[in-house]
């Protein structure tokens, strides 16, 4: 394990580049700071000015080099570097609400906006016009888009949402791809169509049950046969393409999570206001989801068996004691962390992970590493 602070302020959102030797981050405001590794330390070669909002999301592709933000402006902006220096372009989203999240396709020939305005912005450039353009995906979104996802087929979108609801969209655009074939998620994929909608409610051919509260953060495993989310109620899920869509639920002893992503087919690595990650693994053969163990132990006083509410009523209770939660937190993130990334390996067999918060540092998390030091731990 590796920890950087880079700010006294939180990382709003993060992304790397392609050989992970660059890091574009978000200091809670309206700016992006580029920084990158000489040696062991991290020096600060960028500064990407244009929003007039804090910025809200982060992708960076790691085949054309293109960055693309959005923020609370309710804009987008495509980044090029030229000249060692990065030029933005304007996206038109088209909303009235601030922008929340951003994500490359595979391919990176198109990006998808999740805002407050209950749609989400397919955005693809038109080579006739010279310029970026968006079509909207509405039905049957009801509240503000918190996470997004790409399946790795660059056609279906997986959104989680407040309205409680993970779903699975076709996000195909007949102008910049090929028509796409089957998948497990369906076959029919008109732009819009809902392929998979957690919850036992809505329109869409595929519906199921998998936790309540706002869904904070969703992620297809490598294959694009599972589907993973995270819910505000403390509770993870994972759903299987096919005609039943199973889904098997889990609710953590954890404080909310919201942050999610596969590190291998059956093995996902979560992480949220406990300041921890933790490693959950699915049993695709039986269909269950049990808790693997927490990656980064705190050497506090254990707290099982008490409410969320509780714990977080124990935390305000010390920190109005100490005037400090470093005195209290052994682990290596000193407050909630926000965003995971996979580095070496991909999500069939991630070998590193990133993980970024509001006490404005990273940590780096080695697989093996963790896999050694934890009694009884075993990520397959």
């Amino acid at each position: 394990m590796a920890y950087h602070s880079f700010l006294l302020e939180p990382i709003s959102c993060h992304a790397w580049n392609k050989d992970w030797t660059q890091i574009a981050l978000c200091p809670n405001n309206h700016e992006v700071h580029i920084y990158k590794k000489d040696g062991t330390k991290w020096t600060k070669i960028h500064e990407l000015k244009e929003h007039n909002g804090q910025v809200t999301g982060i992708d960076w592709a790691p085949d054309s080099n293109r960055i693309v933000t959005c923020g609370a402006d309710r804009n987008a902006y495509v980044w090029t570097l030229k000249e060692g220096a990065w030029k933005p372009t304007l996206v038109i989203l088209r909303i009235n609400r601030a922008a929340r999240c951003v994500k490359w396709s595979p391919k990176e020939n198109k990006f998808a906006v999740g805002s407050g305005s209950r749609l989400i912005s397919i955005c693809y450039f038109e080579q006739e016009n010279d310029w970026w353009v968006c079509k909207h995906i509405k039905k049957p979104i009801r509240s503000t888009i918190l996470s997004l996802d790409w399946h790795p087929n660059n056609v279906l979108l997986a959104a989680g949402s407040c309205d409680f609801k993970c779903r699975v969209f076709s996000a195909y655009i007949k102008e910049v791809e090929e028509k796409p074939g089957p998948t497990p998620w369906g076959s029919k994929m008109p732009f819009g169509e809902v392929l998979f909608e957690s919850g036992g409610s809505g329109s869409s051919p595929q519906t199921s049950g998998g936790g309540g509260g706002w869904v904070h953060s969703v992620c297809f495993s490598h294959s694009g046969n599972r589907l993973a989310w995270t819910s505000h109620d403390s509770t993870v899920s994972v759903a299987e393409g096919g005609k039943t869509s199973t889904v098997n639920s889990l609710s953590s002893e954890t404080l909310p999570l919201l942050c999610v992503t596969f590190i291998t087919e059956n093995s996902l690595v979560a992480a949220g206001h406990d300041c921890y990650p933790v490693l959950f693994v699915y049993d695709g053969t039986k269909g269950s989801l049990v808790f693997g163990g927490k990656l980064d132990v705190p050497k506090q006083a254990s707290q099982k068996g008490i409410s969320a509410r509780e714990r977080f009523q124990n935390l305000d209770r010390r920190a109005s004691e100490t005037q400090s939660n470093d005195k209290d937190l052994n682990t290596l993130h000193k407050n909630s962390i926000s965003q995971i990334s996979v580095l070496n390996g991909g999500r069939n067999q991630c070998a590193r992970f990133c993980t970024t918060g509001m006490d404005g540092g990273m940590g780096i998390w080695d697989v093996k590493t963790l896999e050694s030091a934890m009694k009884n731990l075993k990520i397959v």
